[in-house]
């Protein structure tokens, strides 16, 4: 009782207090935490089943100068339609500095080794179809079919096949496009 008649003769004070803490709570709650790696594949499976597209998942970190490669490649604006005309494209962050632990989604890290990518480098990425099965990994197959090494943001004369090889199992894009997306991305083994 005591303490509520000192609130109430201080309600000023204790309604901003009350009014900072609640904010500082709902800020937190909201906006403070990355969401994990099961939440975006739901989100993108949804995404993916409405339009009918495949998931295009990349495995990043904020350090990973390949990483900002390959997306400054799809995002440029000639190449950004393309891929989102026929993926629904997300990222999950992964092996970051101890410092920008904060950065990762949970989850990440284990669904990257699920799919053979521990020890594989980044970026690294998967292609979905839109109930989530798995149709293609970054990895170039072995002679023999197996496993294989990560091509990461493809640039090299190899790596670059690859992916356009992946690109035209898993859309709709025409020979032309495909053209044009080599090109684009053979230019960042020229640096």
């Amino acid at each position: 009782m005591y303490l509520l008649l000192l609130i109430l003769k201080y309600k000023p004070v204790y309604m901003r207090l009350i009014f900072i803490l609640l904010a500082s709570f709902f800020f937190s709650a909201t906006f403070g935490q990355v969401p994990s790696a099961s939440k975006i594949m739901n989100q993108a499976r949804t995404e993916a089943s409405a339009s009918g597209k495949n998931i295009f998942i990349i495995f990043h970190a904020s350090w990973c100068i390949w990483c900002h490669r390959m997306d400054s490649a799809m995002n440029e604006p000639e190449m950004k339609p393309l891929f989102e005309k026929n993926y629904i494209i997300k990222h999950l962050t992964v092996l970051e500095s101890d410092n920008k632990k904060n950065l990762e989604n949970p989850g990440a890290e284990e669904m990257l080794n699920e799919y053979h990518g521990k020890d594989q480098g980044i970026p690294f990425w998967l292609v979905f179809d839109k109930n989530g099965k798995l149709l293609a990994d970054s990895r170039i197959p072995n002679p023999d079919g197996s496993g294989g090494s990560n091509t990461g943001c493809p640039a090299q004369p190899d790596e670059v096949a690859y992916f356009i090889k992946v690109l035209k199992n898993t859309s709709s894009l025409k020979d032309l496009e495909l053209n044009r997306i080599k090109t684009r991305f053979l230019r960042i083994g020229e640096r």
